[in-house]
């Protein structure tokens, strides 16, 4: 596997390629959301299901135009999710145009965060858009929380990896529904 920093990772991206990143609680692993290759080759290696449908992470709400429509829900609930972003919030919002199955799965929404972590920020600026957010294990394996815990299998597998730290929050982010405020995963 390649050790890629900051600026190498964004042609590996654009290669169809798959890279593992510290976020706010857990490791994550991340591709092109529009690649469906990329995509395919992420649930492979991580052994989801492609019904379960994918989180999306952003540097900041104008990278989601298109892949979720906010504007769909009403004033206060848009507000509600614009008001806990960048954060470790994520938000099952309204699919967008730009939301193709292999992003949303069996679903009619989709599963987006904009991201306060310095480093997945970062990502996401050079990247120019949102990523594929999904925890670095395979379907059923605990989260790894710190690099050295990733799976050496799964990392034999990747095109990259941004090496740094995770958030340091105890418990991956929370999940609700953007139109009533339901918590899905606490």
């Amino acid at each position: 596997m390649l050790e890629l920093d900051l600026h190498n990772v964004v042609p590996a991206l654009k290669a169809g390629g798959v890279i593992a990143y510290p976020t706010e609680a857990v490791w994550g692993l991340g591709c092109d959301p529009s690649n469906q290759a990329a995509v395919m080759k992420l649930l492979a290696l991580k052994q989801r299901p492609i019904e379960k449908g994918m989180i999306l992470v952003a540097a900041n709400p104008a990278q989601l135009d298109g892949w979720v429509q906010l504007d769909a829900l009403a004033d206060e609930r848009r507000q509600a999710v614009l008001d806990s972003w960048p954060g470790a919030n994520t938000w099952i919002a309204p699919a967008g145009p730009h939301a193709p199955r292999w992003i949303t799965g069996e679903h009619t929404g989709i599963a987006v965060r904009v991201s306060a972590h310095p480093l997945v920020q970062a990502l996401c600026e050079a990247w120019g858009g949102p990523l594929v957010s999904t925890s670095a294990n395979l379907a059923g394996e605990p989260p790894a929380r710190a690099r050295e815990q990733l799976d050496p299998t799964l990392l034999a597998q990747l095109d990259g990896l941004l090496d740094g730290t995770t958030g340091g929050l105890s418990q991956p982010t929370r999940i609700r529904v953007a139109a009533t405020g339901e918590v899905l995963r606490d």
